[in-house]
C-alpha cells in the first residue's frame, strides 16, 4: 500500500499545490454567466447552464450561481465596511481635536479662576472632564473599529453550577 495521497484527476482545471481547486478570472465570469442565464424569465434549467458553460455536472453548475451570488454581495459589503471605517476615522480624528485642546472650568456662565502659585496671578481653572470624555470616545471608536474589522479574539465563556428538576403534582415521599 502506498501512504501518498492520489493527484487529482487531470480535468485541466487550475489547482494549487494540495490539489484544490483555484479560482481564476475565468472561472468567475462563467459563474457569473451561469447566475445571468439562471436569473432569465423562465429560468435556465442547472442542466442546461452545465452544458453551455461546461461545467461537469448539474451539481457544478448550481455551485457556479452560488458562487457568483456570494461574489456579488461580497463587493457591496467591502465597500459598505470601507465607508464605515472611514466614518470611524474621521469621528476618532474629531475626539483627538478634543482631547489636544485646553479646556476651561465655567460655572454659570462665569470662568472658575485659580492663583498661579508662581506668579500670583489668576489662571483660568483646567476642566479635565472634556478631555476624560474624549478619551472615552475615542476607546469606543476604536472598540467599534476592532468590531467592523474582525480583530477582536473570540470570548470563551464558562457555565458553571447545576441543574435542578422538579416534577409538579407528584409527591416526592410517595415515590420512595
Amino acid at each position: 500500500m502506498d501512504d501518498q495521497p492520489t493527484p487529482p484527476a487531470d480535468d485541466g482545471l487550475p489547482r494549487d499545490t494540495t490539489g484544490k481547486f483555484v479560482r481564476t478570472l475565468a472561472s468567475a465570469q462563467r459563474d457569473a454567466a451561469a447566475a445571468d442565464l439562471r436569473a432569465e424569465r423562465p429560468a435556465v434549467p442547472y442542466r442546461e447552464i452545465a452544458e453551455r458553460l461546461g461545467y461537469a455536472d448539474v451539481g457544478g453548475a448550481w455551485r457556479g450561481v452560488r458562487r457568483a451570488m456570494r461574489d456579488a454581495v461580497i463587493e457591496p459589503v467591502e465597500r459598505l465596511i470601507e465607508t464605515e471605517a472611514a466614518e470611524l476615522d474621521a469621528l476618532y480624528v474629531a475626539a483627538l481635536e478634543v482631547l489636544e485642546r485646553n479646556h476651561i472650568t465655567v460655572n454659570n456662565g462665569r470662568v472658575i479662576t485659580i492663583t498661579d502659585p508662581d506668579t500670583g496671578r489668576e489662571i483660568p481653572l483646567p476642566d479635565d472632564g472634556p478631555k476624560l470624555a474624549a478619551l472615552n470616545t475615542a476607546v469606543k471608536i476604536r472598540e467599534s473599529y476592532r468590531k467592523l474589522r474582525g480583530l477582536d479574539a473570540a470570548t470563551k465563556t464558562e457555565v458553571s453550577g447545576g441543574v435542578r428538576y422538579e416534577i409538579v403534582g407528584v409527591d416526592m415521599d410517595q415515590l420512595r
